[in-house]
């Protein structure tokens, strides 16, 4: 067997498939440029944002039950829940079952108009994450890859901490790095962050002290005679050096980050010691140490059945989880440069299905739902856009998959418009040109 058949065997997953989902991110209506320019990371400027946090509500939630509530709309649309919530803006009511984010409404806006118009989970993911619909050969990256490139690595990021978290399962919905390539992947950080020790991929190991993790180190490079006979090759070098940075991790002071344990019993008990309550407090953390972009993926909103019965028990967890979050962020003198995004890849049916064997539940509504944003630029206390009295439809200012992710880049100090640098010389900008009403502009301070 040939040294790079081997390799391709037995390192496959780390290097050479990863340079294979790379090459899938093909050539067709966009044509990469033999002569890209190495200076445009110059056209970035510094915005008020320095990180983003992402709350990913995978599955999709309803808009009826959060930020768009229908008291008025009657038994088969509200269900039981028709009496809102009233937050401390006068003009704005949230659902009955967030009272903790009610009494923070100051901090935060909602945008009632979100469309793409798909209701396909891999579609409007994508759409929701890049700004564009999928085709035309190319995968366009996230806005985590490309906040992980522009604001992370092409600015000099220097940490252990990988600039792109996902806490703490893959979104696996597609891929996030596209046409940029695996370096911009999210590092998933498996684990628990509610349970003692919180069990980090590649930094945490059950059982394993920090004195056996350097013998196996010593020995492990004692026996890599392989490596070391084939130290010229370059995807050999690679692997080492992955090899290293994960020692590094493990054995370095990244590892600290990571261990809720220093953070005061109080301040667990005010998140929740739940996964995603503790899962907001390490997002806290990462953004107190750089990080530019983590994403918390929150599954278990693809409420088909008992959508009711769901919502009664998890609703709790982020209501709480979010609203300390926001009040954490805004006390440390944080939330001014972190955005903080609440979403999903679509809305829930406003009609509920009663009937079997769906018994109170939602099904897939990409035509309109809503979205929350807060910090990084974006004022607090605002609505933007309207939907009619049963949540089917948009009466006034649709905002666009473009029009949101773009106004996140714009505060972050990534202008929309500009070519997004890429290795592969594609010619395209960071985000597509926006919808007829354009970007978020009446939010941004």
């Amino acid at each position: 067997m040939k040294r790079r058949e081997f390799l391709a065997s037995s390192l496959g997953g780390i290097v050479l498939g990863s340079i294979s989902n790379f090459s899938s991110a093909t050539e067709s209506n966009v044509k990469p440029n033999p002569n890209p320019d190495p200076k445009l990371q110059s056209k970035f400027q510094a915005g008020k944002a320095k990180s983003v946090i992402q709350i990913w509500m995978w599955g999709g939630p309803s808009h009826l039950e959060t930020f768009d509530p229908k008291p008025g709309a009657g038994y088969d649309y509200c269900g039981l829940w028709d009496k809102p919530a009233q937050t401390n803006i006068p003009q704005m009511e949230i659902s009955q079952s967030l009272p903790m984010l009610a009494k923070c409404a100051d901090l935060y806006s909602v945008i009632r108009g979100v469309t793409h118009g798909t209701n396909h989970h891999e579609q409007a993911s994508y759409v929701m994450q890049t700004g564009r619909m999928p085709g035309g050969g190319v995968v366009y990256p996230c806005i985590g890859a490309v906040i992980a490139k522009v604001k992370g690595y092409d600015a000099g990021y220097d940490s252990p901490i990988p600039p792109y978290i996902v806490l703490t399962t893959s979104q696996g919905r597609f891929s996030e790095c596209g046409f940029l390539g695996p370096k911009y992947k999210p590092f998933i950080t498996g684990g628990d962050p509610s349970k003692t020790p919180f069990l980090v991929s590649g930094y945490v190991v059950e059982g394993i002290t920090e004195k056996r993790q350097q013998e196996r180190k010593k020995l492990l490079e004692q026996l890599d005679v392989f490596g070391k006979a084939a130290e010229a090759d370059l995807l050999v070098d690679e692997v080492g050096a992955a090899r290293n940075n994960a020692f590094n991790l493990m054995l370095g002071d990244a590892v600290k980050i990571f261990d809720l344990n220093k953070e005061p019993d109080k301040i667990r008990d005010e998140y929740g010691k739940n996964w995603f309550g503790q899962a907001c407090l390490m997002a806290r953390r990462l953004v107190q140490n750089g990080v530019p972009y983590i994403t918390i993926n929150y599954r278990g909103w693809d409420t088909h059945k008992r959508h009711f019965e769901t919502l009664t028990r998890r609703q709790v967890e982020w209501d709480r989880g979010l609203a300390t979050l926001l009040r954490e962020l805004r006390d440390l003198g944080l939330l001014e440069s972190t955005v903080v995004w609440w979403g999903g890849e679509f809305g829930r049916t406003p009609k509920i299905d009663w009937d079997s064997p769906w018994f109170g539940g939602r099904g897939h509504f990409g035509k309109c739902f809503n979205v929350m944003l807060a910090g990084g630029g974006f004022k607090g206390g605002n609505i933007v856009g309207e939907t009619d009295k049963t949540g089917e439809n948009i009466i006034s200012r649709p905002v666009y998959p473009q029009d949101l992710l773009g106004s996140i880049y714009q505060v972050m100090g990534i202008n929309p418009d500009a070519k997004l640098p890429n290795e592969k010389g594609f010619d395209v900008p960071a985000m597509p040109p926006t919808s007829k009403l354009g970007r978020l502009n009446e939010i941004i301070s």
